[in-house]
């Protein structure tokens, strides 16, 4: 053997027995898999052909848009992936224990709470929660109302809310579309009128079906139509509430709501007349109220109904000289004539009291005198 193959025989027992003697190290995993960089995760959730598919058989795309994420609400706050998807911790992942993409989401929103505490709590004593604990799966949840990838001012714009109630309420959608609140929303971007949330709450919306949340509803539209400086840009009364409730419905249905909020009554509140999600204006032929359709309108509670009986309908305006002349004056000549009776006959009381008293104080001088 030369002296070359020597040395090298010897090299390679020098650095075998080296490496034999160190500690045998475990491989260390590529530097994404631990990675909590939301780069890290984009490397494979920025393509779009990314999916996965559950065992019911539903495919479900796990594609997150890059530029999308990062000016959402969330990409701004600077908030990690694992921030919500807390059981991710390594590469591969492990698998998924939900069977179909909704009942991951059922599992994966209430990690919402850890950063929306207050507001998750409200969600809890919705009707959406209330549904969901009776078994109704569709109803929603945090992430079916904000894209969690894509989160957004939910108001910004505003139509942008009976947008996103629309994703399950379709057909209610479409009616609002159609009406005043809606056409004035939509075509003239009027911030003025009431969305879906103004009315029904925004996480902890109130069932509509129930007596209590009827009896109240005529507070709710009170709320803009009693509003003077709202109503004066419109040319619209704002005695709505106080005319509504000097009446026999709105007597009966204010006591209703005052003393026996569960106990239903058969008076009308507001949407009985003007519609629950369609309401027109009044001069919109197709209103409800419109002069020509009133007497139909009547003729739900009053089949018995005449002509005579909705003309007496003042349209929530109080009677003055210009309009409704004729009422104005039978209210103002009775303002007059029912104070003077009664003060008249007051004074005609006093006087006759008082005259009896000075014939008593006459006849016992005269007694006295004798």
């Amino acid at each position: 053997m030369s002296q070359r193959r020597l040395w090298v025989v010897a090299i390679g027992l020098l650095l075998t027995g080296w490496l034999w003697g160190r500690p045998v190290l475990a491989a260390e995993p590529p530097p994404q898999s631990n990675s909590t960089n939301n780069e890290s995760c984009l490397t494979c959730h920025s393509r779009p052909d990314l999916t996965y598919e559950f065992p019911s058989g539903d495919t479900w795309s796990l594609y997150v848009d890059q530029d999308t994420f990062h000016n959402s609400i969330h990409g701004q706050e600077e908030l990690a992936c694992t921030d919500c998807h807390t059981d991710i911790h390594d590469y591969p992942h492990p698998p998924l224990e939900a069977n179909s993409p909704r009942f991951y989401a059922l599992e994966q929103y209430k990690t919402c709470e850890q950063c929306h505490s207050e507001v998750y709590q409200q969600t809890l004593d919705s009707i959406h929660a209330r549904e969901i604990a009776s078994g109704n799966w569709d109803a929603a949840i945090c992430t079916d109302c904000h894209d969690p990838h894509a989160t957004t001012s939910p108001d910004e714009p505003r139509t942008a809310i009976p947008l996103t109630c629309s994703k399950c309420h379709s057909g209610i959608y479409n009616e609002y579309l159609d009406s005043v609140h809606g056409h004035a929303l939509v075509d003239e971007n009027n911030g003025d009128v009431p969305t879906c949330v103004d009315c029904h709450g925004v996480h902890n919306q109130e069932d509509p079906r129930t007596t209590e949340f009827r009896l109240n509803s005529p507070n709710l539209c009170a709320d803009c139509h009693a509003d003077e400086a709202l109503m004066g840009k419109y040319g619209v009364s704002t005695h709505v509430f106080d005319t509504y409730v000097a009446d026999f419905h709105g007597t009966t249905v204010t006591l209703f709501e005052r003393q026996s909020p569960d106990l239903p009554t058969n008076k009308p509140v507001c949407y009985d007349c003007h519609g629950v999600h369609n309401m027109k204006s009044a001069d919109d032929p197709e209103s409800q109220v419109f002069k020509e359709n009133i007497l139909q309108t009547c003729q739900k509670c009053h089949p018995d109904a005449t002509t005579n009986f909705s003309a007496t309908w003042l349209g929530h305006y109080e009677p003055d000289i210009n309009k409704y002349p004729i009422v104005y004056f039978v209210d103002l000549f009775y303002k007059i004539f029912i104070p003077a009776v009664l003060g008249f006959m007051g004074l005609y009381v006093v006087a006759d009291v008082g005259s009896h008293f000075v014939r008593r104080i006459r006849r016992n001088n005269k007694g006295g005198t004798a």
